[in-house]
């Protein structure tokens, strides 16, 4: 990772992302902007799934929140990646940023179980949710918060 910090570091987006007076403040702004999309729409989701909400229809609502949901994710991948290349080095290095980096694969590994073993089974969520899924659910709003938890304190570190 080192190495591959290295590289990301010195090239032409880690010089631009340093050297910007606009760069690294813009991705930054960015970066909380795709939390917020990711976390205000696969959160509300979370919730409904974990039983909060019922009076309103699981379908609909993942219909609804999801594309803003996965909007924020990559708004936040391309933003990071603008922000790790500035500073690649010390941020590889930090125990901090590597559980962040952790805790971001537990989170999409985990939302390509849950769709994989509720997605043809949501229908009936709205009568009543399964306890399992209900957990995994709450579980998945937990991953994320932890992760915007971690970015937040990459600085304090």
């Amino acid at each position: 990772m080192d190495a591959l910090a290295a590289l990301l570091e010195a090239s032409a987006l880690g010089q631009w992302a340093r050297g910007s007076a606009i760069a690294y403040p813009v991705a930054n702004v960015a970066h909380l902007l795709g939390l917020i999309l990711l976390v205000g729409g696969i959160g509300v989701v979370d919730l409904r799934l974990a039983g909060l909400f019922r009076q309103l229809p699981v379908d609909p609502l993942a219909r609804a929140l999801t594309p803003f949901a996965l909007a924020g994710l990559a708004l936040l991948a391309v933003s990071g990646l603008v922000m790790f290349s500035a500073d690649a080095g010390p941020m590889a290095a930090s125990n901090v940023f590597r559980a962040k980096i952790a805790l971001i694969a537990l989170g999409l590994a985990h939302a390509i179980l849950f769709r994989a073993l509720w997605r043809t089974r949501m229908a009936g969520w709205d009568a009543s949710p399964p306890p399992l899924g209900r957990l995994m659910a709450a579980g998945s709003l937990g991953i994320w918060l932890m992760v915007g938890a971690l970015g937040r304190l990459i600085a304090y570190a």
